[in-house]
């Protein structure tokens, strides 16, 4: 409870005979008076104000939250009191957040229930929970500002962007993937697999055309064949410290991960099978292999909480486990950020064990910081040296990846905000040459 401004300037006001009896001393019993009454009414407003005990606040908000993106909370507040109250409301979210809407403010008559809603938005994902619920009200008479702290314990789950999977499939239903940076790959399955007839496309392949259905209808008529399907897909996702860096305030973690959703999501739409191993100087997790379109969100219940860790990742503990775990052939995507070109050599060093058994595409993140100073026009001698160096240990790592390309890897530098369509496009044109 503390006093609010009307009481504070009436008790100024109360005291100005006090003051004023220095120079005339009637004025003694009028301002001890006025303040005698200014206490009784303080306490008689206190006392008249109703108890909170009897205005009930809940909070709703969903178990699931997505990362990066606004989700909705309401707050409720029910009046079993037989006066109206005007109730100010601060809440107590997970960190770290941004809040729209905070605080909120309800005037609830007498016996009515009102609600009103804010935005939240998480910044990181995994186990959390809402804590207190904070409220302000005034007193009947407006002399006190009522403060009161309300234990509401939420807890939620926060997930990767999960509404990326709608927001994909939304575009795809309107032809629009290319807003995604997806090209439009047109998967054909391989002879022997025939589907239908169709009428012929001019990118289609000429050894396709079904040269009696086209003498029989007079034009040019293809066949299509059943893309291949149960597939495998493995997703080795790096834990280790070189993707806690940051870029644009999300973690190169959180894009490999919300890129193994999508990449998941639409692999599982096909038909193929998907599993993913977290790695850094331990096994974090494994996950899978799951099958069918709804499997998506087995993925995303599993990994939602994981975690960078501040170690170095053991890529040789990370390979062993995906040899004894997947025997059959697959597709294996391994996203990393590589430091320097030390790293790159390390990576190499096992990765070309996989090439025997399966097919390896090799995502490395490229520094963004690095590539924006190597590309920038230098100003000043200390930029132009800036920009050396930076272009220096760009084309070490350059020739790292060209050999590991010449050793029969599939490897692939993106800046992170592109993981996404670079991983998609790349699975989707090597299943469009039934590479798997």
């Amino acid at each position: 409870m503390s006093p609010r401004g009307r009481l504070i300037g009436l008790f100024v006001l109360a005291g100005l005979p006090l003051v004023a009896s220095v120079w005339y001393p009637e004025g003694l019993q009028m301002g001890l008076a006025a303040n005698l009454v200014l206490v009784g009414l303080a306490l008689a407003d206190r006392i008249l104000t109703p108890r909170m005990e009897r205005v009930q606040i809940t909070r709703e908000v969903s178990k699931v939250l997505s990362v990066g993106t606004p989700n909705p909370v309401t707050l409720r507040v029910a009046n079993r009191t037989s006066a109206r109250v005007t109730v100010e409301i601060a809440d107590d979210p997970p960190e770290p957040c941004v809040t729209q809407g905070l605080p909120v403010v309800l005037r609830v008559p007498a016996g009515r229930t009102r609600e009103a809603s804010y935005r939240l938005t998480p910044q990181a994902r995994g186990r959390s929970s809402f804590a207190s619920l904070y409220v302000r009200y005034p007193s009947r008479l407006g002399l006190w500002t009522m403060l009161q702290r309300r234990p509401v314990q939420t807890p939620v789950r926060i997930y990767p962007d999960i509404k990326a999977v709608t927001r994909f499939e939304l575009l795809a239903r309107k032809n629009r993937l290319a807003e995604e940076g997806l090209k439009l790959w047109r998967l054909r399955g391989s002879e022997g697999e025939f589907e239908r007839l169709r009428e012929y496309r001019r990118e289609d392949d000429l050894r396709k055309v079904d040269w009696k259905a086209t003498a029989k209808y007079q034009k040019l008529i293809s066949r299509d064949y059943v893309v291949e399907r149960n597939q495998n897909v493995l997703f080795m996702l790096d834990c280790g410290r070189s993707m806690v860096n940051e870029t644009d305030g999300i973690s190169h973690l959180d894009r490999g991960l919300n890129s193994a959703i999508m990449l998941a999501y639409i692999a599982l739409s096909q038909g193929d099978n998907v599993a993913l191993l977290a790695f850094s100087n331990r096994i974090e997790r494994m996950v899978g292999p799951v099958r069918g379109k709804l499997a998506v969100r087995t993925l995303i219940r599993e990994v939602y909480d994981l975690e960078a860790r501040y170690e170095a990742s053991d890529y040789s503990l990370a390979i062993e486990e995906v040899l004894r775990r997947q025997r059959k052939r697959a597709l294996v995507v391994l996203v990393t950020h590589a430091l320097d070109e030390q790293h790159l050599i390390s990576i190499g060093e096992y990765v070309r064990t996989l090439t025997s058994n399966h097919l390896l595409l090799c995502v490395l993140l490229r520094d963004e910081g690095l590539t924006t100073l190597a590309s920038k026009p230098p100003v000043t001698e200390l930029d132009a040296f800036h920009a050396a160096a930076a272009a220096e240990i760009l084309a070490a790592q350059g020739r790292m990846v060209r050999k590991l390309q010449r050793a029969g890897v599939l490897v692939v530098e993106t800046l992170p905000g592109e993981l996404a369509a670079v991983i998609i496009n790349q699975y989707l044109d090597l299943k469009a040459r039934h590479r798997l």
